[in-house]
């Protein structure tokens, strides 16, 4: 896929950058050029699915300043159009939720948002020790996921044991006091 840097820097007088994707998969980049631009581009993101179009945008360079805090009742995770634009700290700002961690790119609210991404509900922090978690993970069915956390889904799968699959989501993480974590979670 074309680094969106790289293209910025090849093109000139970008006005916008169209970032699109289709069930959470980024199939196109869209550079509206005007001879006449001089200002930092507008970015336009937008998953079409099935059930819905979510969209969201911003000015290229925009700053935010993110809020931080420890897993609350919500999780959210972006979706691949908004990954792919790099606007971590403005989701923050934007729709009021905290991140978990400056580069784990996860995000918590106390009440459920409206949110142009998954969301999940938070059924338990647990500790990533292992007497805390091989008793949780014994026999476990779960979709795994990890975000900002050393150790890959397949490494997991093979050392815990988890069959793939099933209602249960397992993110592996870590959050802002650089303790790694698994966040139990079904989908809202």
């Amino acid at each position: 896929m074309l680094d969106i840097t790289v293209g910025l820097k090849e093109l000139q007088y970008v006005s916008e950058l169209h970032i699109v994707a289709v069930n959470n998969e980024v199939k196109e980049l869209l550079w509206l050029l005007d001879k006449n631009m001089d200002a930092n581009p507008k970015v336009l993101t937008i998953n079409f699915s099935k059930n819905t179009n979510e969209e969201f945008e911003f000015i290229l360079n925009e700053t935010s300043i993110p809020s931080y805090s420890l897993p609350s009742s919500y999780l959210y995770v972006p979706n691949a159009a908004i990954m792919k634009s790099g606007a971590f700290d403005l989701i923050s700002e934007k729709y009021q939720i905290d991140k978990l961690h400056k580069h784990t790119h996860l995000y918590t609210s106390n009440t459920l948002k409206s949110f142009p991404g998954r969301k999940f509900k938070i059924n338990q922090v647990i500790p990533y020790h292992k007497k805390e978690i091989k008793e949780f993970l014994k026999n476990k069915q779960a979709n795994i996921a990890t975000r900002n956390f050393p150790e890959n889904v397949a490494f997991l799968n093979k050392k815990w044991k988890i069959k793939d699959g099933g209602s249960d989501y397992l993110f592996f993480t870590t959050l802002e006091n650089e303790n790694k974590v698994i966040l139990d979670c079904t989908k809202v």
